[in-house]
């Protein structure tokens, strides 16, 4: 039984604004019909295939119930095709299955998703006389999204089964035993869900600063056509995703959920949406509340064409909670530093820091004010402060790191680490800055290898634990949120790219952090040379896959690909550096080209020819 279909192919979306997708739920409807074997086209026959390319997000699908007689092969395929509709409660593919099975099955405790369609092979035939026949699904495993809509890529096997019996009342096939939750294949994934942000506070944030709040996106995935707005909401009011909770906070209160379960949100003709909770909000007060709309305000921007101008808490009873709109909210809840890097900078052929000041045109690099800018330190790499007013620098042989203040006159002292590797490759990273002004490094020495942090960039260097990771670290980005880490790590000849969760000690103890529950979130590259976080929820890697040529693409925290084009292609590329704002432009060090350029709709621009160790502040 093939599938049938009207609708385009969707193509790629270049880079936009801070996030790169915008889920366009709201737009007028196509339709699709599957599982039944029948649709209706607007022209032209009808026109069997054997997957659902990926559609436009405004597709809907439609799943057509088991028709009579029809074969047990036949209700394990229409079974298998209505769950990749937009039937938003299952209900159809509910009818292939006998009562009790509907019962016990569970089609929200996780999503399987894999390289293609299940294949179904027969186990037993029903032209034996039997009653009961078994089908062995199967596949390639790429990703699990589990009941709280966190994405998990995985590889390796996927085996399930479907045991089907005829029933004595009517004689028709039904499946009485399955896996719980679905299962689909990857094109079908990728129309059926979206990537949405929602947005929590760093736990781990400093308290007291008169600055807003900092938050950190933890990105889930919704069902693209059904209510993604009520979705996304009662995701954000569950709370963070597990691997996140323990460095997050929320402003609801536990317990905190939609009044009813027949709420259905969307905005209204002032973009405005009213969000009606349950009475474990009733008390909140007002800052409270604030804080509450704001993870709503940030979390909800990208569900409609436009955005959401404003939202409406609501106490149980109807009455109002509180009302804060966009330009409010910015002064509750900030992402990232809340300024864009001001410069670019990296390193120049006479081994010093300097920048570049300008807008994307500009290709006239200047040192920067200080000691780092006035060469008597040569230099490898460095790393600039958020608030760009220091500077860490790399000796150049890789042993010394020096910090020093970005004003005229200012001197650097004596290196605030030192690394006793034999060779430059052993020793010193490239550092990264966190939003907390600490300083972070990795000593790749072999007999000692460490990663390091520096309260403000001084004192003594803290030991960071990291018993997890496998392997030694090679390059170090502290994300924008204070609350996880970007590595590469390098392990029998091979390198990965890893995220690892920040967690702080408390307040009464010793100054110091711990990396936890590294994942990998790019499993496909077997060797990944370069990364920076280009965004609150994505990276930019330079890597290859086995036995393939090096790439430069965009990867998700989660693990997932975004949609959207990856950049260009470029030769030889040795660094990469990208901003929180992704409208600003990717910096990289070819060893072909030098210092270049890309900015959004353009082509690679060479900046200088003999520069290296590109960075944005961070």
């Amino acid at each position: 039984m093939g599938r049938h279909f009207v609708g385009a192919d969707r193509g790629g979306n270049g880079v936009r604004g801070r996030r790169t997708v915008r889920l366009t739920a709201y737009a007028g409807c196509s339709v699709l019909l599957l599982a039944g074997c029948a649709s209706m086209p607007d022209s032209g026959d009808l026109r069997g295939v054997e997957s659902t390319p990926r559609q436009d997000s405004h597709v809907r699908v439609y799943a057509v119930p088991p028709p009579q007689g029809a074969s047990a092969a036949e209700i394990v395929q229409g079974f298998l095709e209505a769950l990749t509709s937009d039937d938003a409660k299952y209900e159809t593919a509910g009818k292939y299955l006998t009562d009790n099975a509907r019962k016990v099955w569970d089609p929200y405790r996780s999503t399987t998703v894999l390289a293609d369609a299940p294949n179904s092979v027969p186990m037993s035939s029903e032209k034996d006389g039997g009653r009961d026949v078994l089908f062995r699904l199967s596949g390639s495993k790429v990703a699990t999204v589990d009941g709280r809509h966190a994405y998990d890529p995985g590889s390796g096997a996927y085996s399930g089964s479907v045991h089907l019996t005829r029933l004595k009342s009517n004689k028709q096939w039904r499946i009485d035993g399955l896996p719980q939750g679905v299962v689909m294949g990857t094109s079908d994934f990728r129309r059926n869900y979206v990537s949405v942000n929602k947005y929590f506070y760093a736990s781990n944030g400093e308290a007291g600063t008169g600055r807003p709040l900092s938050t950190v996106a933890d990105p889930v995935f919704v069902r693209a056509q059904v209510d993604p707005m009520t979705q996304i909401v009662r995701a954000l009011l569950k709370g963070p995703t597990s691997w996140l909770g323990p460095v997050v906070r929320s402003s609801f209160p536990s317990g905190t959920d939609l009044k009813s379960s027949d709420v259905s949100l969307s905005p209204d003709d002032r973009n405005r949406v009213t969000v009606p909770l349950n009475a474990k909000a009733d008390r909140v007060g007002h800052t409270k509340c604030t804080q509450m709309a704001a993870q709503l305000l940030l979390t909800l921007q990208d569900l409609t064409p436009t955005g959401v101008d404003e939202v409406e808490l609501q106490k149980s009873d109807g009455s109002q909670l509180c009302v804060l709109d966009k330009d409010q909210a910015e002064g509750v809840a900030g992402q990232g530093t809340g300024r864009p890097p001001g410069n670019q900078y990296f390193i120049d052929h006479d081994q010093r820091l300097v920048r570049l000041t300008g807008g994307a045109g500009d290709k006239n690099p200047e040192p920067v004010p200080g000691a780092l800018g006035e060469g008597a330190k040569k230099l490898r790499a460095a790393a600039v402060s958020r608030d760009e007013d220091s500077a860490a620098g790399v000796s150049a042989d890789g042993r010394n790191l020096y910090v020093g203040s970005l004003v005229s006159g200012g001197s650097l002292g004596e290196p605030v680490v030192r690394s006793e590797g034999g060779t430059a490759d052993d020793r010193l990273t490239t550092p990264s800055w966190d939003a907390r002004g600490d300083l972070w490094v990795a000593d790749r020495d072999p007999k000692q290898p460490r990663l390091l942090l520096l309260r403000k960039g001084a004192g003594e260097p803290v030991v960071v634990e990291a018993p997890q990771i496998d392997g030694r670290v090679e390059a170090v980005r502290v994300a924008a949120d204070g609350v996880r880490i970007a590595l590469i790590v390098e392990k029998d000849g091979h390198s990965s790219l890893q995220i690892g969760r920040i967690e702080r000690s408390r307040s009464d103890e010793p100054y110091g952090a711990a990396i936890v529950e590294p994942r990998s979130v790019a499993p496909q590259l077997e060797e990944v040379t370069a990364m920076s976080w280009a965004g609150d929820n994505r990276l930019v890697v330079v890597g290859s896959e086995k036995g393939g040529v090096q790439q430069m693409r965009y990867v998700q925290v989660d693990g997932s690909t975004p949609l959207g084009s990856s950049p260009s292609a470029l030769a030889n590329v040795k660094e990469i550096a990208a901003a929180e704002d992704e409208q600003l432009p990717l910096v990289a060090h070819s060893e072909t080209d030098g210092i270049v350029r890309l900015s959004a709709g353009e082509q690679w621009q060479k900046v200088v020819q003999d520069g290296t160790a590109p960075v944005y502040a961070g």
